[in-house]
């Protein structure tokens, strides 16, 4: 499962120099047995390691439960190969990545209990390259 955009406005975009500058308004939940990996720092996350970070958590839960990705994975990054020249256009792209901002969540996990859905979280949580805390919203 690739998280990448069908479509997106400009095929090709600036490398990101700075922190992202979006503001998310996080999401006001009702239920109950919920649990979420809430980013404390702001950065960037690629499609690899947020789908790894699914991956894991979904083998932890037994499939159970139902698990939100909320950053979307729309800017891509592009690479030139090492022996081409200057000039020539701007390389083929090759990998997306997701901004995140701080205080905003990455993963919400619906319908499991605490003893199974934290675990689950944590091992996830040690795939992505950002500092991050597990709450229970």
């Amino acid at each position: 499962m690739l998280l990448q955009p069908q479509k997106t406005r400009y095929k090709k975009y600036f490398k990101p120099r700075s922190l992202p500058k979006i503001t998310i308004k996080t999401q006001k939940l009702n239920e109950q047995d919920c649990f979420a990996i809430i980013a404390l720092k702001s950065g960037y996350i690629n499609v690899q390691q947020l789908e790894a970070a699914r991956q894991n958590i979904r083998r932890k839960i037994k499939r159970e439960g139902k698990l939100e990705i909320i950053p979307l994975a729309d800017k891509a990054v592009s690479n030139k190969p090492t022996s081409a020249r200057m000039g020539k256009g701007k390389g083929k792209v090759n990998h997306w990545i997701a901004p995140i901002l701080a205080g905003n969540p990455i993963f919400i996990l619906y319908g499991t209990n605490k003893e199974q859905g934290f675990p689950a979280l944590k091992a996830g949580a040690n795939k992505l390259p950002l500092k991050i805390k597990i709450q229970e919203l």
